[in-house]
């Protein structure tokens, strides 16, 4: 099997997933495929120099590489006369909505390490590898933003992030 056979398969197997640990990231159901559109174009650029063994672990660090990287160009909200139609992303209760909502208001690398701690299950090491930062540095930011969704929330503990 050619290596584009093997590509075609990874990318079936692995978009959805993907882009549902984007949504976690960023909340927008258009930028998750507009980032994981950019990691499997990196992916296919090097494709024949990643050993298939660490494949998920390269496509996560270029996805959430790409999602880091998007907030700071992008961090500015801009006032316009009038905001175009906004396409309701689909059913959710209000328990989802409130911890969207209480996701989308944490700081991008907080967002990112609790997303990938508590959904993706990812160890310390491994976040810190992926982000390229101490474990202390993870263990320190997935607290705060663990702190910060529980205040949101008006909880005191989130059973579903607890960690």
């Amino acid at each position: 099997m050619g290596w584009q056979s093997q590509y075609a398969q990874y990318f079936t197997a692995r978009s959805m997933p993907l882009r549902q640990l984007a949504y976690a990231m960023c909340g927008d159901w258009h930028l998750a495929d507009d980032l994981v559109q950019h990691t499997f174009l990196q992916l296919y650029r090097h494709w024949r120099r990643v050993e298939q063994a660490t494949l998920d672990a390269y496509a996560r660090k270029v996805l959430v590489n790409a999602y880091l990287s998007h907030r700071r160009k992008y961090w500015r909200e801009y006032v316009v006369a009038d905001p175009p139609d906004r396409a309701a992303d689909g059913p959710a209760d209000d328990h989802s909505a409130a911890i969207g909502a209480a996701l989308a208001a944490l700081p991008p690398r907080q967002r990112a390490l609790v997303v990938l701690r508590h959904m993706e299950d990812m160890s310390i090491s491994e976040a810190a590898e992926l982000l390229g930062i101490s474990e202390g540095t993870v263990k320190s930011q997935t607290a705060r933003g663990l702190e910060k969704l529980r205040a949101a929330l008006k909880q005191p503990a989130l059973e579903e992030f607890r960690g």
